[in-house]
């Protein structure tokens, strides 16, 4: 019965987003819902799991991602993105400029969401496919390549941030391995897939975005690259002296405590927000209003995946409390099936099914969490990293970032299949591949 009642509670929360078009929070809180009262919870406690579940994720993440935004607007705003993404294309040149577009977009990505980064950098890329002569799929499948590999799996974005939290994964260690799997992904899927799709798929921008994106940019006063890069990967450098300090230091060593304390998630990405209001706010000429209406206008769109969050710990947190979770987890120690490769699997699964990396991220965390706890050897790390790249897969038709990319690259359907799909499917195989490959060095 518990197993039937998890596949049961899938099928649930996959009906109510495709069939009936409903909010995935909403869908996620029924579904947790769904599996307390099928499992025989009291009922009081099936609340108070959903309660402490949401409550204990957003804790954690909503700081999180909050800090992770107003960095990110900082870069937009000062004009940080576009100086990295020159200097990168000046260094590379115009016959490697698909190469340049994966690395901008890799660095550019860490700190904002792929909407973001993407809306931020097309307009490069249609400049340069038209000054260069060089195929607008060529440059931009590179470029959504390192955006979507960066927000899928390389922390601090949101959901693998979340995940590291579920997993009770080592931050530190989870982005240097993302970065180990990532690059090589992107690579494969982005300049050297790009440049063979290229030959058979041709895109065009259209006139209406043409007419708004694709003018050169005025020449303004940019932030340098050493400074804009130095602000960007701050919070990420700060987490990874904590690891290094974790495994050099002993455990009472004063350095050891303050370098944990320095390299958490929150107290490095405060900290990097902090140092961004000076060289990327003040030093750019912005005065103490402009950075309030920058901090200020760029929560908003921060709530709908927040929710998202929320509610997958919540159901995370009902599975566990209905002991749903340790019949998983003793199913698949009883099995032969990697818990890693179950977990790409059952993220991937649920991202084919419901459009949402973010959802398919959080439930099959949520579902493969307790084996983790149970199986002596598992890298929860890799854990977080395998469940990423399962939610990257196969994006199509239910997934607002297919139409995006059609839209932006004037594509029919099909050669967006062909491109952006193509693209996610290999990010995501590629990374699984390089994924169990560590499980057995890490």
């Amino acid at each position: 019965m518990p197993l039937v009642i998890t596949l049961l509670s899938i099928v649930f929360l996959l009906v109510l987003i495709t069939r009936f078009k409903l909010n995935p929070f909403i869908a996620l809180l029924l579904a947790a819902g769904f599996v307390g009262i099928a499992s025989g919870m009291p009922l009081v406690k099936v609340v108070d799991s959903i309660k402490d579940g949401m409550g204990g994720t957003l804790g954690f993440i909503a700081i999180v991602l909050a800090l992770g935004t107003m960095l990110g607007k900082m870069m937009a705003e000062s004009g940080g993105a576009e100086r990295i993404a020159r200097t990168l294309i000046n260094r590379f040149g115009e016959k490697n400029v698909h190469w340049a577009m994966m690395f901008v977009a890799f660095i550019v990505g860490i700190p904002v969401f792929f909407q973001v980064g993407f809306v931020l950098l097309i307009p490069l890329v249609f400049t340069i496919a038209r000054q260069t002569g060089v195929s607008l799929v060529k440059i931009g499948i590179p470029l959504v390549a390192g955006l979507s590999i960066v927000h899928g799996i390389v922390p601090p974005h949101p959901a693998a941030m979340a995940a590291v939290d579920l997993f009770q994964a080592d931050v530190g260690k989870t982005i240097l391995l993302s970065i180990i799997v990532a690059l090589p992904s992107a690579i494969i899927a982005g300049p050297i897939y790009g440049s063979w799709i290229s030959k058979r798929v041709k895109a065009s921008i259209s006139p209406e975005l043409a007419s708004q994106l694709a003018e050169p940019k005025s020449e303004r006063d940019l932030p340098s690259f050493g400074i804009t890069v130095f602000t960007v990967l701050l919070p990420v450098l700060l987490m990874l002296s904590a690891t290094v300090a974790d495994v050099t230091l002993p455990k009472e060593h004063t350095i050891r405590q303050w370098a944990d304390f320095i390299g958490s998630p929150i107290t490095s990405l405060l900290i990097a927000v902090i140092v961004s209001f000076w060289t990327l706010g003040f030093n750019r000429g912005f005065t103490k209003d402009d950075i309030l209406k920058f901090t200020n206008d760029c929560l908003a769109p921060t709530a709908t995946i927040l929710l998202v969050i929320g509610a997958g710990g919540a159901f995370n947190k009902v599975l566990l409390n209905s002991g749903v979770g340790d019949y998983i987890a003793q199913l698949a120690t009883a099995s032969a099936i990697s818990p890693i490769f179950l977990g790409w699997l059952i993220a991937a699964l649920i991202r084919v099914a419901t459009g949402s990396a973010t959802v398919s991220m959080m439930t099959a965390a949520g579902i493969v969490g307790p084996i983790s706890l149970q199986i002596p050897g598992t890298s929860p790390e890799l854990l977080v990293l395998a469940t990423g790249s399962g939610s990257l897969i196969l994006s199509h038709v239910n997934d607002s970032g297919f139409w995006l990319i059609k839209e932006y690259f004037n594509m029919s359907v099909q050669d967006t299949l062909k491109t952006w799909t193509m693209m996610e499917t290999i990010l995501s195989v590629v990374a699984i591949i390089l994924i169990m490959g560590l499980s057995y060095n890490v």
